[in-house]
């Protein structure tokens, strides 16, 4: 093992938050929002969404989902390195947790100065290695109820956990999550518990 092997390994176990800079150092330190934002809507019933459409043409309906655990993660592409940042670890989750009950839902936010169009969408999709599915909140109509309406976040790419009764269970306020970081882990043991 070389001399900076070991220093890095030293400096993680010392500092975890080193973890962080160098899973993703183009993020900076202020990739997520803190941790605390939205925790007043954990134990609350999700509301019904509204989007415009599905990619893949099959209409669903939080109610239509009830009996499975949800990972609800609003994204937008590009432009987004959170978004980006996060493909990887909504992809471990998913893979992890779906022959449990886990369904991995995105929905889409448009912010690019083009105008937003379902190919757009879906190649951006593919390019994150989204495989899961796919709604487009066009005008936000969900965020807003959702999220943004109750006050000001900052941030818009939110991840929820919601149980198989349609309560939230953990709230991922925005920015970048990935493996070996806080915010994933807490995502993670909240599916794990509502599973």
């Amino acid at each position: 093992m070389s001399w900076s092997t070991l220093l890095l390994a030293l400096l993680l176990i010392a500092d975890p938050q080193a973890l962080r800079a160098t899973s993703h150092p183009e993020l900076g330190a202020n990739y997520a929002a803190p941790a605390g934002v939205g925790h007043q809507l954990i134990g609350t019933r999700a509301p019904e969404w509204m989007v415009s459409e599905w990619l893949d043409g099959q209409t669903r309906t939080l109610a239509s989902l009830r009996g499975k655990v949800l990972l609800v993660r609003w994204w937008t592409a590009p432009g987004c390195p959170y978004c980006a940042a996060s493909a990887e670890g909504i992809d471990d989750l998913r893979r992890k947790y779906r022959g449990r009950g886990l369904e991995v839902i995105g929905m889409y936010h448009h912010k690019a100065p083009s105008p937003l169009t379902r190919e757009h969408v879906a190649s951006q999709a593919r390019r994150l290695g989204f495989d899961f599915p796919v709604a487009i909140d066009a005008d936000w109509k969900t965020l807003r109820h959702w999220w943004l309406d109750r006050q000001d976040r900052g941030w818009t790419s939110v991840t929820f956990v919601i149980d198989r009764e349609g309560v939230i269970r953990q709230v991922h306020p925005g920015g970048a999550f990935f493996p070996g970081e806080p915010g994933f882990k807490a995502l993670e043991e909240a599916i794990h518990a509502a599973l």
